[in-house]
């Protein structure tokens, strides 16, 4: 049963993923990319179905738990994380816990965004040190090769 649950939720993971890549190729076509509109759309789209769902799935138990795996886990999770974080966010103000939603949103962009930074600059100072010390490039090329010959 384990293994037919993750078979699903994988294969409705992939539908999401290739929805989301639909999507948002056809808003940038129509739209440009100088702003990201395509993956805003995906975005508010993810979250629409998210609360429809999740009314639908788990509020009116209109399908078994497997279906709703499927498609809150797989469908939502490969189309859009941003649908999960904005109904959980919702699920803990419903609840009444409406200091936890605030501080969910408060700490999931602001550390989500120093997260960007740090990996970028951390990849940008990595970038830097293997230009300026060529020899240390070779040597983590090197380093690399033989890790993959002894797996």
């Amino acid at each position: 049963m384990l293994l037919q649950r993750l078979f699903i939720i994988g294969i409705s993971g992939l539908v999401g993923t290739l929805c989301r890549y639909g999507l948002s190729e056809l808003v940038a076509r129509r739209f440009g990319e100088r702003f990201p509109v395509g993956t805003l759309i995906v975005n508010l789209v993810g979250c629409f179905l998210a609360g429809a769902f999740f009314y639908s799935l788990n509020e009116r138990a209109l399908a078994s738990e497997l279906v709703r795996s499927a498609v809150m886990i797989g469908f939502l999770g490969g189309f859009t994380t941003f649908s999960a974080f904005a109904l959980q966010s919702f699920n803990l103000g419903r609840d009444g816990q409406l200091s936890f939603a605030l501080l969910y949103v408060l700490l999931s962009n602001l550390i989500g965004f120093a997260f960007v930074w740090l990996g970028y600059t951390l990849s940008r100072l990595l970038s830097l040190i293997v230009q300026t010390f060529p020899k240390l490039s070779d040597m983590l090329q090197s380093s690399c090769k033989s890790r993959r010959r002894r797996s």
